[in-house]
């Protein structure tokens, strides 16, 4: 590969149409964290679904106490993969089944993430800051949220719009908080009903309940705790134990999403959407890697997240990751080093983090070393093509499930995976040819030689080339480029 290929498709989503290759790759990089726009018009004109989540989840929990059984309907329905292995008939009888105030909700939720997970991809297509769309999408999946969990499909694209998009050149520490703590996260990891053994207000249940009940600890919920510091500060391996899990999962209690019965009236809103319920905290200080935090309420929680962010192995972590996405499935040391350094060296300035990247060689190899994930193909293609207009949402939600990577649908809190070994078995490309056939048929198809030497400038391999030659038609030679090793691996 050229430099000016690495630039356009190692770092970026691959070039836009009649783009023109960068003459000064790495400048050209440089310059798109300046250029990038936070908040561009298809995102800031988003119509806020905010008060709609409370609705959702307090319906949702409605219907769970009076009637289990409908309440599983309802999962099936809003399942991404159950939607696509059932079909429409089954999911219109989920629907008829339910009360209609919720049947209303999770139609619009339907239609609010459809519309959401468009916009992403045709800012991701259109883009002239293609890299800083990948670090948008690197750190969406790194805080990953899947709207599979019922209550969540209003807020899984705020949290990459308002959360992650605005941060992805700033501090790592208020990326963590803005991301762990959004109204998304909360409710996908269960947070948002996790409540202190000692909380006023479970020594008020156990008043109630009686006497053994009110001795028994009831309510903490460790999942936000420990995927925070397995997945997205420490690492698996990064030297904590339960019993740091559980501290850190008392002082996240009290965060959760606005909206929610009598005790939401108690909330006190937090910025980023979420509210913080002092009678669910759980009182005291914590310890946390051998670190006292004092009892502070809702702060007790982001100073430790803050600490987090800091912490040795969270730059290990997170540089090992970086170098994985951009450079290579198994990271180069030297560039993991670097990275690593950068992070610790500047508190976590992920701009800085990016521009050594940028200037890193190991960055710059020349052979090909990542494949393609479906997503990112996708954009590519789209980007390529023009097809873009040929997309409309539905359309563009189907693509991306046939292909297998639906935004904000992955199987875990992990998030995709990003090596080859996921997305390079035989039915995965099979699919990627024949979505390739069908978008080559709806677009113009004339002067692909042209255009393949100027999304691959001084990259476009011989055989490749002959194969394109040779092709039947235009739209052959299309389709043959848009599955060749120049789109499939960078």
């Amino acid at each position: 590969m050229s430099p000016a290929s690495i630039a356009f498709n190692r770092f970026g989503y691959g070039a836009r149409a009649g783009e023109t290759p960068p003459a000064d790759p790495r400048r050209y990089l440089l310059a798109q964290l300046d250029a990038f726009d936070p908040a561009p018009p298809q995102i800031a004109g988003r119509i806020t679904t905010r008060g709609k989540t409370g609705e959702l989840v307090q319906l949702i929990r409605g219907l769970r106490r009076e009637q289990r059984e409908m309440a599983g309907m309802a999962e099936s329905m809003a399942e991404p993969g159950g939607m696509a292995m059932s079909g429409e008939d089954r999911r219109a009888a989920a629907l008829a089944g339910l009360p209609p105030e919720l049947r209303e909700q999770l139609m619009m939720a339907r239609q609010a993430l459809a519309g959401d997970i468009a916009a992403r991809v045709q800012l991701a297509v259109a883009s002239p800051t293609p890299m800083a769309e990948r670090l948008v999408h690197f750190w969406a999946n790194h805080f990953s949220v899947s709207a599979g969990k019922l209550g969540t499909q209003f807020e899984v694209g705020p949290h990459e719009f308002a959360a992650i998009r605005p941060r992805v050149l700033g501090r790592f520490a208020d990326l963590l908080k803005a991301a762990v703590l959004h109204p998304a996260m909360l409710i996908y990891l269960d947070q948002f009903q996790s409540i202190g053994p000692n909380a006023p207000i479970t020594q008020r249940r156990g008043r109630r309940g009686g006497r053994d009940a009110a001795q028994r600890p009831r309510g903490l919920n460790e999942n936000l705790a420990r995927e925070v510091l397995e997945l997205h500060t420490l690492g698996v391996d990064g030297g904590y134990d339960q019993a740091d899990v559980t501290e850190l999962a008392r002082a996240l209690t009290g965060w959760t999403v606005p909206g929610l019965g009598r005790v939401g009236r108690l909330a006190e809103d937090q910025p980023g959407g979420a509210a913080f319920v002092a009678m669910a905290h759980e009182p005291g200080a914590r310890q946390v890697l051998g670190r006292r935090y004092p009892e502070g309420g809702a702060r007790q929680a982001l100073a430790i997240l803050d600490d987090l962010a800091a912490h040795p192995a969270t730059a290990r972590h997170i540089a090992t990751k970086f170098a994985r996405h951009f450079a290579a499935d198994t990271p180069p040391p030297a560039l993991v080093d670097r990275l690593e350094a950068d992070f610790r060296k500047t508190g976590g300035d992920l701009a800085s983090l990016t521009r050594t990247l940028i200037a890193s060689p190991e960055a710059w190899e020349s052979n090909p070393r990542k494949f393609r994930a479906p997503f990112e193909w996708l954009v590519g293609v789209l980007r390529l093509t023009g097809g873009a207009e040929a997309m409309p949402p539905q359309r563009v939600m189907g693509a991306l499930t046939q292909l297998g990577q639906v935004p904000w649908r992955a199987p875990s809190p992990a998030g995709y995976d990003d090596i080859a070994a996921s997305w390079a078995g035989p039915d995965a490309l099979v699919r990627r040819v024949e979505f390739a056939e069908r978008i080559a048929r709806s677009v113009p198809q004339e002067s692909v030689i042209t255009r393949a030497e100027a999304a691959f400038p001084g990259a476009l391999s011989t055989a490749t080339r002959d194969q394109l030659t040779r092709a039947e038609s235009g739209s052959q030679a299309l389709a043959l480029l848009l599955v060749s090793p120049e789109m499939l691996r960078r």
